[in-house]
């Protein structure tokens, strides 16, 4: 069988890493093509060399822009790739703009879209990635759900055929790479960090970052924090760092600001191993509160509302938005939760690849 793997953003380097190993090691053609959405090194090149995914067969260099013309651009040229490939099925993870754009010009030249990650919903259709999500799914031939959730929303929409339950594949990487991180990553020994004498934070997201309001709020919450309990390391994505220069906030070592410790952005590796030693991670990103409770970390969510709502509901999750003293009010009251089986026992990427060979023998 021959796929086309469509990624283009970090979380979808981290998910396509052990199922494109279990793709190939089962016999499968596989061409993988980077949508160039994430341009950075520190943003895209060092998870192929750190993760050992293979690389990408074609990086069609998008880079950034506004959503329209973004996912314009990768619709144009992803349509070319996919006719002179001529794939059995086209792959595409989360719900970033790469897979929307991947999506669609697979179901339009009338090739299977299989998309890892399927079904989950914020239900905030001010999110980009909500809407990524939505008309994905209406889309796909396959969809390979994290949770029972996630089956829920899709069977609400009255999706039902193609849905398989596989767990989380970013499980899977968590198993795989959390002691590889303990053997080569540096970052505590150069930051000096001892484990659980400090949190950890990220804000990306454009909700939080185009919003000053909301961005000056977190960053006292942050700052509280800081002052009151132990240092706050915020590895600075790039959007954050322009973010925070035009409300004028110092992000330099020189700034005088003690409570919060700004990196640069930090390889796979060296995530994992922050997150793993952290007291507590406050973030906006999907993909790290599921990664926290991976690590058996309380996570902090900066943002309204959670597409995973079951680290919520058992404890290990709370949901503080934008507000400063609900984020400090989260942070005195965190906790350790119950133990949760949603996302699977770390072989969501076998489960995918034996119902991709299923789905191949049944259409013929």
């Amino acid at each position: 069988m021959k796929i086309v793997t469509i990624v283009g953003a970090r979380p979808q380097f981290i998910k396509a890493a052990p199922v494109s190993k279990a793709l190939r090691k089962a016999g499968h053609e596989e061409f993988l093509v980077h949508t160039g959405q994430h341009y950075d090194h520190a943003l895209s090149q060092i998870f192929f060399d750190e993760m050992g995914i293979p690389q990408p067969d074609v990086n069609l260099g998008v880079g950034s822009g506004s959503h329209g013309r973004q996912t314009g651009e990768m619709l144009m040229r992803l349509e070319k790739v996919i006719q002179e490939q001529k794939p059995d099925w086209v792959l595409v993870y989360g719900d970033t703009n790469s897979t929307l754009a991947g999506a669609l010009a697979a179901c339009k030249l009338h090739i299977p879209v299989a998309h890892v990650e399927a079904g989950l919903r914020s239900f905030n259709k001010k999110m980009p990635e909500e809407i990524n999500r939505i008309l994905t799914d209406h889309v796909s031939d396959m969809l390979f759900c994290p949770t029972d959730t996630a089956v829920s929303n899709l069977a609400r929409e009255g999706i039902t055929a193609g849905v398989y339950h596989v767990g989380d594949v970013m499980y899977d990487a968590a198993v795989i790479f959390g002691d590889i991180a303990e053997r080569k990553s540096t970052i505590l020994k150069q930051h000096n960090l001892s484990p659980r004498q400090y949190a950890l934070a990220t804000v990306h997201r454009a909700e939080n970052t185009d919003d000053d309001a909301r961005l000056s709020n977190i960053m006292e919450g942050l700052a509280k924090i800081g002052q009151q309990h132990c240092p706050v390391i915020l590895p600075l994505h790039p959007r954050t760092r322009q973010a925070l220069n035009r409300i004028g906030y110092p992000v330099s070592k020189d700034s005088g600001q003690k409570n919060i410790v700004f990196l640069n952005p930090v390889s796979f590796l060296d995530m994992v191993l922050l997150e793993k030693n952290e007291n507590l991670i406050l973030t906006d990103s999907g993909g790290v509160q599921k990664e926290a409770y991976f690590h058996g970390v309380p996570c902090i969510t900066l943002r309204d509302e959670t597409e995973w709502v079951e680290t919520v509901e058992s404890g290990w999750n709370q949901i503080a938005g934008s507000d400063t003293d609900a984020i400090v009010k989260a942070f005195n009251h965190a906790k350790t939760g119950m133990e949760l089986k949603n996302y699977g026992e770390g072989e969501a990427r076998k489960k995918i690849n034996n119902a991709s060979i299923q789905a191949l023998w049944e259409t013929g």
